[in-house]
C-alpha cells in the first residue's frame, strides 16, 4: 500500500475546471444581471461553480453641466465576464437568467471559454483604468467648443481632431488669428 499524498486545498477558482466566459445581455442591463446571476447562484446552491463575475468598467472624468464628474464607463458595454466550471446545470442557469441572450464564442450549444491571457488583459486594463482617471468626449470633429479651463478660458473655437489620449485639437481665433490649440477634454465643453 502507498501513502496518499493529500490533495491540496484549493481557493475558489484556482482550479483549472474554472474557465472565463463572456455572455452577451442586454445593453444597459449589465449591473442588473451581475446581481440576478449572484443571486441565482445562491438560490440554486450553486456557489462552488462561480469563482468570480465581473461588468468591466473604468473611471472617466466626463464633463456635465460645466463641472467635472468623475463616473463609471463600461469597457464592454453588453458583456459580462463570468469565471466558473462549464456543465449542463451552470450553462441553464446562466442562460436562462433574464436579460442574458446568451454565451460569446463556440457553438449554441457549447460556449468556448476565452484563454486565461486574455481574462488577464481584460482584468489587467481595468485595474489600470480605475488607476488614471480618463476624460470622455462629448464632442465630435466640426464641433463649436468653449474653452473653460487654463490659458484660453471663454475662447470659443473648432474641434479639428480628437485622440484617444484624453487630447482635441481646437482651432481658436488668438489676435484675430486661427490657431490650432491642444487642450484636454475636461478643459473644453460643447456650445
Amino acid at each position: 500500500m502507498t501513502d496518499a499524498i493529500p490533495e491540496r486545498v484549493l481557493a475558489i477558482g484556482d482550479t483549472p475546471d474554472f474557465k472565463w466566459y463572456i455572455v452577451h445581455v442586454l445593453s444597459g442591463f449589465e449591473n442588473r444581471v451581475l446581481k440576478t446571476l449572484k443571486e441565482r447562484i445562491v438560490n440554486h446552491s450553486m456557489t462552488e461553480y462561480f469563482a468570480e463575475i465581473m461588468v468591466p468598467e473604468e473611471q472617466v472624468v466626463a464633463n456635465v453641466n460645466g463641472k467635472k464628474r468623475t463616473m463609471k464607463k463600461k469597457f464592454f458595454p453588453g458583456y459580462v465576464l463570468i469565471k466558473m466550471i462549464m456543465n449542463d446545470k451552470t450553462w441553464h442557469l446562466v442562460k436562462d437568467t433574464d436579460k442574458i441572450t446568451g454565451f460569446i464564442g463556440g457553438t449554441k450549444d457549447k460556449p468556448m471559454p476565452i484563454t486565461d491571457e486574455e481574462a488577464t488583459a481584460m482584468t489587467a486594463s481595468m485595474a489600470e483604468g480605475f488607476k488614471r482617471s480618463r476624460s470622455v468626449a462629448n464632442f465630435s470633429e466640426g464641433d463649436s467648443v468653449k474653452v473653460i479651463e487654463g490659458p484660453f478660458t471663454s475662447f470659443v473655437g473648432t474641434v479639428e481632431t480628437i485622440s484617444e489620449k484624453g487630447k482635441v485639437k481646437v482651432q481658436v481665433l488668438i489676435f484675430g488669428r486661427p490657431t490650432p490649440v491642444e487642450l484636454e477634454f475636461s478643459q473644453v465643453e460643447k456650445v
